[in-house]
């Protein structure tokens, strides 16, 4: 209780504040990250105009950031950039080296295709066509959803600095369908 609901990624707000701000993809990413600011920022407002509290200790001030949100400090940064120069294969950290937009994308692809894998629970009754043609259909999305989250996935690994023959070995591709990923993904990206 006192807890604002997740925000739907294609809900008014989200979109609204992506167009105002001129980045579309802030909106979904918004939407999608609900231990963010943004959904703290609107818990806050939503508990003072229902005149709940938080938790103990809990301030309502709307303004207030929690330390995990605040800016670091110049030391704090130094620190980071110093373990992305240990860190093994490509030497840099995933969220240092790949986009926001394309984390969010992935994200969003992922989310997806759990979404439509939690239909199949409650898809198995009724006729066998009925049921047949309902988990094919759930299966297929959700399988291209899966393809199209590891072809993001291995663009953003081959542009963070990943050596192409891990990126291959992990993903369980040949060297030509990695090839093949990567070149669909530029073209959907050119176009």
């Amino acid at each position: 209780m006192g807890q604002p609901r997740a925000l739907p990624a294609d809900g008014m707000f989200c979109r609204r504040l992506g167009e105002r701000l001129g980045r579309g993809w802030l909106g979904p990413l918004a939407a999608a990250d609900h231990g963010g600011p943004l959904i703290a920022w609107m818990g806050s407002v939503i508990r003072l105009r229902r005149g709940a509290g938080g938790p103990p200790g809990y301030d309502n001030d709307p303004w207030w950031l929690r330390q995990e949100h605040q800016a670091a400090t110049m030391a704090g940064q130094l620190r980071v950039l110093g373990k992305e120069k240990k860190a093994p294969g490509s030497g840099t950290m995933w969220r240092a080296t790949v986009p926001v937009e394309q984390r969010a994308q992935i994200s969003s692809l992922v989310d997806g295709a759990q979404e439509q894998l939690i239909q199949l629970r409650r898809a198995q009754t009724g006729s066998s066509a009925d049921v047949a043609q309902r988990l094919l259909r759930i299966l297929s999305h959700s399988a291209a959803l899966v393809e199209k989250a590891l072809q993001h996935t291995v663009v953003a690994a081959v542009n963070a600095g990943v050596a192409p023959q891990d990126v291959a070995q992990w993903a369980k591709l040949p060297p030509g369908p990695l090839a093949d990923a990567l070149k669909a993904y530029q073209e959907a990206g050119d176009g």
